[in-house]
């Protein structure tokens, strides 16, 4: 059942610095980032062009832009970890995670990497889960695992860690919140050393020493959604972190599964709103093999080439740096219709973009939508 990439990649060491330099210098997201590889050939050559983009945003200071011995350093301490910071396509990568819109250019990898590349189930759902749902989520990550599968889970209280600790032998994947020496919640850390030490695997995309915050935590839903071809969300109540992942599991194409509760249950109002909407009634593990079975074979096809957009080529007028900055504002619109109602280039129109998102300026959202911040 592995699933193999359609082509691979292997970053040279002096390239790996370049892109975690890149990565982790500010304002430079996973979408900034691929977009400025390619447009300007390179994580080296958008570097030295990043002051000038983000003056030219309107930048009120220069941005912080990470050292190479910052960079070398955070290599080695996470080689001390045994993390490998791994690029898509690199072996131990998950293959469908490169398939996102909003990729993680390094992804810090530590365990087995063979893990990474099975076909993943998400199992998410209540921090305060009940005894049925807890048992429930047992029953079905053990008939996965007994099919093939590996369990992708957030390493949480209740349904998260119920699911990781049925599944330790047969192979199961925490995605963090954190950086892997900041484990949330902190008593779960030797759960984590078990799920290691039996030859599972976690991921991240944070440094190493950087603590989880509130809004970390959608990042890594979305990163659990991405690994996997589907998720099942066991028991969720209304504004649940459950149903973020579920929703990114809808824009990113993979299948919902829900377990439906009762309506007593404020627990299960969510999962049941997520069946009204469409998301596969689960009941057992039969359900979801059923569904994810006809998209196993398919291959992957990597996204991330060094040029898969227009190259930038000029530099923008103050004319038309003037007119998109105008058509923006707090509202999300299209980048396809800022190009429209600029009546200009696509290329200029992403190095504009690019200049206000590395001058802190720019939010970009779902659906190729961004808004002024």
């Amino acid at each position: 059942m592995n699933i193999e990439p359609s082509k691979t990649t292997r970053l040279t060491d002096a390239q790996r610095i370049d892109w975690l330099r890149l990565i982790r210098s500010d304002n430079v997201g996973p979408r900034t980032f691929r977009s400025l590889v390619n447009h300007y050939g390179s994580a080296r050559a958008a570097l030295d062009r990043l002051p000038d983009l983000a003056r030219h945003g309107g930048a009120s200071k220069p941005a912080r832009i990470c050292s190479h011995d910052e960079a070398a350093s955070e290599i080695a301490r996470g080689e001390q970890m045994k993390v490998a910071l791994l690029a898509p396509g690199e072996d131990g990568y998950p293959p469908r995670l490169a398939l996102i819109d909003d990729a993680p250019p390094l992804l810090g990898v530590r365990g087995a990497r063979d893990i990474e590349m099975q076909p993943m189930i998400g199992i998410v759902g209540s921090r305060n889960a009940s005894g049925a749902g807890l048992k429930f989520a047992q029953t079905l990550a053990r008939e996965l695992a007994d099919a093939g599968f590996i369990i992708a889970s957030g390493l949480a209280r209740g349904i998260d860690q119920a699911a990781h600790r049925i599944a330790i032998q047969s192979g199961t994947v925490a995605v963090l919140a954190g950086g892997h020496d900041r484990i949330y919640p902190p008593e779960h850390e030797d759960l984590l050393l078990e799920m290691i030490d039996s030859g599972s695997g976690a991921i991240s995309e944070m440094p190493l020493g950087h603590g989880p915050r509130a809004r970390d935590f959608p990042r890594r839903n979305r990163l659990i959604s991405g690994v996997s071809l589907g998720v099942v969300i066991v028991e969720a109540a209304h504004r649940s972190g459950s149903l973020i992942t579920a929703r990114f599991a809808n824009e990113q194409g993979r299948e919902v599964f829900a377990v439906p509760g009762s309506p007593l249950d404020p627990r299960a109002a969510g999962t049941n709103d997520l069946i009204k909407q469409g998301a596969t009634l689960t009941t057992c593990a039969a359900d979801v093999i059923d569904a994810v079975r006809p998209i196993m074979g398919r291959p992957v096809e990597l996204p991330f080439n060094e040029r898969d957009d227009d190259p930038i080529d000029e530099e923008p007028h103050a004319d038309e740096r003037t007119r998109i900055v105008d058509l923006l504002g707090p509202s999300p619109v299209g980048i396809d219709d800022l190009v429209r109602m600029a009546d200009t280039s696509p290329a200029v129109v992403r190095t504009v973009l690019l200049e206000l998102e590395l001058a802190g300026r720019l939010e970009r959202h779902g659906g190729g939508m961004v808004s002024l911040v």
